[in-house]
Parts: C-alpha cells; sequence; structure tokens
C-alpha cells in the first residue's frame, strides 16, 4: 500500500469537504476513486496498514467506501481489519456508527460471513 499517496489523498478529501461542505463534491468522488484504487491493489498491505497504524480519523475518511473496497477485492481480510480497527476507536465508532458501515462491507462480499461484533 502507498501510504504516502493513500495521506495525501485524504488530506485532499479533508480540505475539499471543509471548502465545499458538499459530499457529492466531484472533487470528493476523485478522491474516493482513488482511495479505493490504493487500498484495493495491495489487499495485505492495506489490511496491516488499517490494523496497525490507521488513524481514528482515517478509519472514519475511508467508512464511506469500504463496501466499494469489499465488492471489488471480495476480501474478508479487508472487513477483519476494519472490525480489530473499529475495535480500538470506540468513541469514533459511536460518533460515526462505523459497526453500519462494516454491514455495508460485508453485504458487498459474495460468500456469507459472520460479523465478529
Amino acid at each position: 500500500m502507498n501510504i504516502e499517496k493513500f495521506h495525501e489523498i485524504i488530506q485532499e478529501r479533508i480540505r475539499i469537504s471543509i471548502e465545499t461542505q458538499d459530499n457529492w463534491d466531484y472533487g470528493i468522488e476523485k478522491c474516493r476513486e482513488k482511495v479505493i484504487e490504493i487500498l484495493s491493489e495491495d489487499i495485505e498491505g492495506s489490511a496491516t496498514y488499517i490494523e496497525t497504524e490507521c488513524t481514528a480519523d482515517e478509519l472514519s475518511w475511508i467508512s464511506e467506501i469500504w463496501d466499494t473496497v469489499a465488492e471489488k477485492t471480495q476480501s474478508i481480510k479487508f472487513i477483519r481489519s476494519l472490525e480489530t480497527a473499529i475495535k480500538k476507536y470506540p468513541e469514533e465508532d459511536k460518533k460515526y456508527h462505523l459497526r453500519e458501515n462494516i454491514k455495508f462491507a460485508y453485504g458487498a462480499i459474495d460468500e456469507d460471513f459472520e460479523m465478529e461484533f
């Protein structure tokens, strides 16, 4: 996973969101597409990053695309890494309902799996 590029795109996503106050802005959609590509191209590296280095803020920002990454990669490992990260940041989960987004990610996987929490 290209962590430097990931950080750049997340910062750009935050900047656009603050400036436009519009989550449907074209620039935001482009940031989402880039983050999806970065997370999907190296699912092992992405899962490791999410479990060990991802900040609460980053986790919240990428929660909007978890289902798309899961659908694209069909990776249960990716979803399990998100569950691990959510457990580390319970306040972020309460604030942004991250566990709800996990349900959408599971729904994007072709096989049936049980949520860990």
